[in-house]
C-alpha cells in the first residue's frame, strides 16, 4: 500500500462544481419529498420541513412508478437478445430450423435474466433511484462484487464526463466506523481503538483504456492495493444516471426542476389559504359596550337559555375575505391541473363531466405518456443496457448462464421509447382499419385486407410472440376441410362422405 491522498483531494476539488446541482436538488426536494436530498449535517433526529401541498410528493411517486413499470415491466423481459443479421442469413442457408431453435434458447436466457433481477430486488433499488432522478436529476448505481445493488445519492459522489457524455471519473465517498475495517487495514490507518471513530472510504473508477476501467479504494490517504480491480467497460460496477441530459455538463437536471415555478406558487397559495382559513374559522362575538346586553350574560348563558338583551348589541367578527380566497383557489386549481399533466396524474387531467368516453381517457393518457419520450431515450442507453450487461456477466461468472458470443448476439431494449413507437404503430394501424370500415363498409376489410398479415403486425406492435398462437394457413385449410366434411355428414349422411372420399382418392395421381 502506497501513501497517497490524491483521490480525496480530487473529490474535494470537484465538490465545488457539484454544489450548484445540489442546491437545485435540495430546492426541488423541499417542495416534493424533503427526505430525498436533505441539507448537509442531518442526523436521525433531524426534523424535516413538511410542505403545505402534497401534489409534488404524489407527482414524484407516481412518475417514478410509471417509469419503473415501463423500464422494468413485471414478469416480462425488458430486452431481447437479437441475432446479427449476417448470422441469420447463414442459418437460413444452412437450415431454417436452426434459427428457430437458437431464438428459443435466447428466449430462455431472457427469462432467466428477468428472474435474476426480481430475485436480487433490483426493482426496489431502481424505484429509489428513479425518485432521486425525478427530484435531483442524478443517481449512482453501485454493484459491489458479490453484493446487492446500492443507490448512491448526489451528495455522496462526484462524476466527470467526456464531451460524448461518458463517465471518465467517478468517486464515491462513504463514511464507515473504523472498527468495521479488516484488521490489517486498521493497523495501516493507525486506528485509535475508539469504537465510535469513523473514517471516509473513497472508491474511484477511471478509464484505463478504450475497453476497460479500473476501480480502487483509498482510506485516510492510503491506496488499498488489494481493492484494485479492472473491468471491461460495459461491465463497470458503476452506472451514473441522469434524468435530463444537458450537453457539456457532468450532471443531469431533475424533472421537478422544470416545474419549480408552479410548485413554489402552489406552495405559497396553499399556505395562504390554510392560514387564512384558520383565521376565518375563529368565531369571536363583539358586544356593544353602550348597549343593554352584557358580555358576561352572553358568555355564561347556556345553549337555548333566555336572557335579557338586544340582538343589535351583538355582532360576529368576520374577515370578509371570501372573494379573495375564491381567486386564490381558482389559481391553485389551474396550477394543480398543469402539474397533474406534468406528473402523469391522469385522474386529475380528465375533465369532470357526465359523458367522458373511454377513447377520450385513452387519448389523454397517451398524450401524457409521450412527454416521457426523451427521458426513455436517455434511460434506455444509460440504465437498461448497462444493467443487462452487468446482470448477464454476473450470471455467467456464477455459471447460471452459458457464454454468449457478443459479436453475434446483442441485447436490444423493447420497453420505454421502443414501446412508445410500437404503441404509435398500433394506433395508426387501428385507425387505418376503422377508416376503411367507416368509408367502405365492414365487408371491405375481409375483401381487401390480408387478415393474417394484420394479425402479425398487430402482435409485433404489442410485442407478442405469435409462434404456436396463430394458426398457419395449412392448419386453417385442414380445419375448414374438417368443417365441410362435418356439414356434409349432417346433410347427406356417412355413406355420402365415404363415397366422396373414395372419389377424391381415385382422382389423386398415383405416387
Amino acid at each position: 500500500m502506497k501513501k497517497e491522498g490524491a483521490i480525496a483531494s480530487m473529490y474535494l476539488k470537484c465538490e465545488a462544481q457539484r454544489s450548484a446541482y445540489l442546491d437545485r436538488g435540495r430546492d426541488a426536494s423541499r417542495l416534493t419529498i424533503p427526505t430525498i436530498l436533505p441539507e448537509s449535517g442531518r442526523t436521525s433526529h433531524t426534523k424535516f420541513p413538511t410542505p403545505y401541498q402534497s401534489v409534488g410528493a404524489r407527482g414524484v411517486n407516481n412518475l417514478a412508478s410509471a417509469l419503473l413499470l415501463s423500464l422494468l415491466p413485471p414478469n416480462a423481459p425488458f430486452f431481447r437478445l437479437v441475432i446479427d443479421e449476417q448470422e441469420r442469413r447463414k442459418m437460413d442457408e444452412i437450415d431454417p430450423t436452426i434459427k428457430s431453435e437458437v431464438e428459443k434458447s435466447l428466449a430462455s436466457v431472457e427469462r432467466a435474466v428477468a428472474r435474476e433481477i426480481e430475485v436480487n430486488n433490483i426493482r426496489v433499488s431502481t424505484f429509489e433511484a428513479l425518485r432521486h432522478l425525478v427530484v435531483t436529476g442524478n443517481a449512482l448505481l453501485y454493484f459491489p462484487d458479490d453484493s446487492p445493488m446500492r443507490v448512491i445519492h448526489l451528495d455522496r459522489y462526484i462524476v466527470k464526463r467526456d464531451p460524448s457524455g461518458n463517465a471518465t471519473v467517478i468517486i464515491l465517498k462513504e463514511t464507515v466506523t473504523t472498527a468495521t475495517l479488516p484488521e490489517h487495514i486498521r493497523q495501516s490507518v493507525e486506528y485509535s481503538g475508539d469504537a465510535e471513530e469513523t473514517c471516509d472510504i473513497f472508491t474511484m473508477q477511471t478509464i484505463k483504456d478504450d475497453e476497460s476501467v479500473e476501480v480502487v479504494q483509498e482510506i485516510k490517504g492510503l491506496i488499498i492495493e488489494e481493492t484494485r480491480r479492472t473491468y471491461k467497460k460495459n461491465q463497470s460496477p458503476f452506472i451514473s444516471l441522469r434524468m435530463l441530459r444537458v450537453d457539456g455538463e457532468d450532471y443531469g437536471r431533475g424533472y421537478v426542476e422544470q416545474y419549480l415555478g408552479d410548485l413554489r406558487s402552489l406552495e405559497g397559495l396553499t399556505k395562504a389559504i390554510v392560514e387564512g382559513s384558520a383565521a376565518s374559522s375563529k368565531v369571536l362575538f363583539l358586544v356593544n359596550p353602550n348597549g343593554t346586553t352584557r358580555a358576561k350574560t352572553l358568555a355564561e348563558a347556556p345553549n337555548g337559555a333566555i336572557a335579557e338583551g338586544s340582538a343589535a348589541d351583538v355582532s360576529v367578527l368576520q374577515t370578509q375575505k371570501a372573494n379573495d380566497f375564491s381567486v386564490t383557489l381558482s389559481t391553485m386549481q389551474q396550477i394543480q391541473e398543469r402539474l397533474s399533466y406534468a406528473f402523469l396524474l391522469t385522474e386529475s387531467t380528465i375533465r369532470n363531466a357526465d359523458r367522458v368516453t373511454a377513447e377520450e381517457v385513452r387519448l389523454v393518457t397517451q398524450s401524457i405518456e409521450r412527454q416521457l419520450g426523451g427521458i426513455y431515450s436517455v434511460l434506455s442507453v444509460e440504465f437498461q443496457l448497462p444493467l443487462v450487461n452487468i446482470v448477464m456477466n454476473r450470471m455467467q461468472k456464477a455459471k447460471k448462464l452459458p457464454k454468449i458470443p457478443k459479436d453475434k448476439i446483442s441485447p436490444a431494449i423493447v420497453t420505454g421509447i421502443e414501446a412508445l413507437g410500437r404503441g404509435n404503430d398500433l394506433n395508426r394501424l387501428d385507425i387505418y382499419l376503422t377508416g376503411i370500415a367507416q368509408v367502405m363498409g365492414p365487408e371491405a376489410i375481409s375483401q381487401y385486407i390480408n387478415i393474417q398479415e394484420y394479425m402479425k403486425r398487430r402482435a409485433a406492435a404489442l410485442g407478442i410472440d405469435t409462434e404456436g398462437l396463430v394458426r398457419s394457413q395449412q392448419e386453417i385449410d385442414a380445419m375448414m376441410q374438417q368443417q365441410q366434411q362435418a356439414q356434409m355428414a349432417q346433410q347427406l349422411g356417412p355413406s355420402a362422405i365415404q363415397a366422396a372420399s373414395k372419389q377424391m382418392e381415385q382422382q389423386q395421381p398415383n405416387g
